[in-house]
């Protein structure tokens, strides 16, 4: 289709073997594989469910087939099958809302907790869980997004709270006593993406749900675990090692998937002796707003914060020139707005006002995006789980769909675009932690000894690992023996000191300097690289200068360089980034 005919191709993979064939595109699509529909497989489950369950499954699937009301997915039907009370340990169940359900009608007073990496994550299933309309069901996300009001009657009150592993690290695990009644009747034990917790984050999240059983322990419960995952190598494996317990795997994706396509694109070649290529942001941007001038709606994968930025300002450009009444359906949305602007773009993104979004990761992680058609990647993600992760949001209607790898300049993406069917050959990579880390355990020994006194018995929890980690918290004169026991001395709790995923929980607000308004947030990792004076802020294609407030927790700033008017500095007051 000529760009600028304002006709609507009937599906993304159509728009995008026009792209291929466009004379100015010539060659760059180095490799295009169809990936063929695949019907789905059903099962009847073994263990029948509750009437009133059965009832509102129907309901949630009145627009499907009789068929599909009647059947679940083979693996849905599988993990239905599990979910009893005292039920195993699964992996890669999909159907843990089912049992959470079956136990607020039947009026158990069980509950429950669900875990997930992202803010956005648990606020979709929030809403997933609330819209099966069973009264008793009191589902509340407890996030740094919580305010101390709503924190409160959810400690009281909720019995499914969705929450994300820092919170459960920092805000529920050292005031355990203000949730002994949760604890006590916690029944199941929700971790969704299993895929995202490898390397130093998993190893952090092992011992964090060690401390849980733990205390639940303590309570008197012992919740089941259900985990559920993108493809990855082990799952079974990692499960495991991140609960300590045997897990039951389930591999088999019994799901139906229509027909797509995944393309790798290389971008044009500027000097042939240097190898220097045009620009991904801009390549990124182009596929775009080519898709969303066809009325695809379309999700743009980029690297990093900055990324998402430039790849939403330029395809905004662009379509203000060649389709103006579209220009503002195009956003970014990354970490660092604030939760009433990302709560705006999911809403908008799923009602389809928003057809185009350039995002980072954030958005990787199974947010209900029914009507997405296609997927741009700016760069390989670094593993295969998280490629086909990303490349799985589009196609979720029944219709064809695109999804298209813009190789960008590391070494790795230029392999995949000079080797493109390996990209679909290989097997999924395997996911490593290592939760005897002696750094890790040391950390979560002192966050589990100020919750509850140690014992010599607590090895079970945290290992050969936890003699050491004692021998160096006592010399630090952060535990004090009594009577046997091992009691925390410091002067504070150590959880918010120990960040998960790098070294540190603590975040900044940028502050708008002539309004005075809080327009986004920064971990103290970045703070220095992304606000420092002198630095270009992008926010929702606007530009600012910034500058930096160097000042205690209890000051508003005793240092501020002089900068220009409209220009974001860091509040000095830290929050949780929970």
């Amino acid at each position: 289709m000529p760009l600028g005919s304002g006709e609507v191709d009937p599906d993304a993979r159509a728009t995008l073997d026009e792209l291929a064939a466009d004379p100015e595109m010539l060659g760059r699509c180095v490799h295009r594989e169809v990936l063929p529909e695949r019907a789905a497989c059903y099962r009847q489950t073994s263990e029948p469910l509750h009437r009133e369950v059965r009832e509102r499954l129907a309901a949630r699937a009145s627009s499907t087939s009789t068929r599909t009301r009647r059947r679940r997915s083979t693996h849905c039907a599988r993990g239905a099958r599990w979910s009893s009370r005292r039920g195993p340990h699964r992996a890669k169940s999909l159907c843990y809302q089912a049992p959470i359900v079956a136990g607020v009608v039947e009026d158990r007073r069980d509950t429950a907790l669900l875990l997930f990496p992202t803010k956005a994550l648990a606020q979709d299933q929030l809403r997933s869980l609330r819209s099966w309309l069973v009264p008793g069901l009191r589902a509340v996300t407890y996030d740094g997004d919580t305010d101390g009001d709503d924190r409160a009657w959810a400690r009281k009150n909720a019995n499914v709270v969705l929450t994300n592993p820092e919170m459960l690290h920092m805000g529920i695990l050292p005031s355990h006593k203000a949730w002994a009644t949760f604890l006590m009747r916690l029944q199941y034990v929700v971790v969704d993406e299993l895929h995202t917790l490898r390397g130093i984050f998993g190893s952090h999240v092992a011992h964090v749900l060690r401390r849980l059983r733990r205390l639940c322990e303590h309570y008197g419960s012992d919740p089941t675990f259900f985990f559920a995952s993108a493809t990855i190598g082990n799952p079974g494996e990692l499960a495991s090692a991140l609960c300590g317990r045997d897990v039951d795997e389930i591999v088999d994706d019994a799901s139906p998937r229509a027909e797509r396509v995944l393309a790798c694109w290389q971008r044009p070649l500027l000097d042939a002796h240097s190898g220097a290529r045009g620009s991904a942001n801009i390549e990124t941007a182009e596929l775009m707003t080519r898709f969303v001038r066809s009325n695809h709606q379309t999700l743009a994968f980029t690297r990093s914060r900055r990324g998402a930025e430039v790849v939403a300002q330029y395809a905004r450009r662009r379509l203000a020139g060649a389709a103006p009444e579209l220009a503002d359906r195009v956003a970014a949305y990354r970490a660092g707005y604030l939760p009433e602007e990302r709560r705006a773009l999911e809403l908008d993104l799923s009602s389809g006002r928003l057809l185009g979004i350039a995002a980072t990761n954030a958005l990787e992680l199974g947010i209900d995006i029914g009507g997405l058609d296609a997927v741009v990647l700016n760069g390989f993600p670094g593993t295969l789980a998280s490629m086909w992760q990303q490349a799985g949001r589009a196609g979720r209607t029944g219709r064809r769909s695109a999804a298209v790898l813009v190789a960008g300049d590391d070494q790795l993406d230029q392999w995949y675009a000079a080797h493109p069917t390996e990209l679909t050959h290989r097997a999924p990579e395997r996911a490593v932690v290592n939760p005897r880390n002696p750094f890790i355990v040391r950390a979560q020994v002192a966050c589990a000894a100020h919750e509850m006194p140690l014992s010599p018995d607590d090895e079970r929890w945290f290992g050969p690992g936890l003699d050491d980690a004692v021998r160096d918290l006592v010399r630090d004169d952060l535990l004090a023996p009594r009577a046997g026991r091992m009691y925390w001395s410091g002067e504070r709790g150590p959880a918010r000191g120990v960040g998960l995923r790098s070294g540190s929980s603590l975040e900044y607000r940028l502050v708008d300097m002539e309004s005075e308004r809080t327009i986004g947030t920064v971990d103290d990792a970045r703070v220095f690289s992304i606000a420092h004076p002198g630095a270009v802020y992008l926010h929702q294609g606007a530009s600012t200068g910034s500058s930096i407030s160097i000042a205690t927790s209890t000051s508003r700033a005793s240092f501020r360089t002089t900068t220009p008017t409209n220009t974001p500095r860091p509040d000095p007051r830290p929050t949780s980034r929970s």
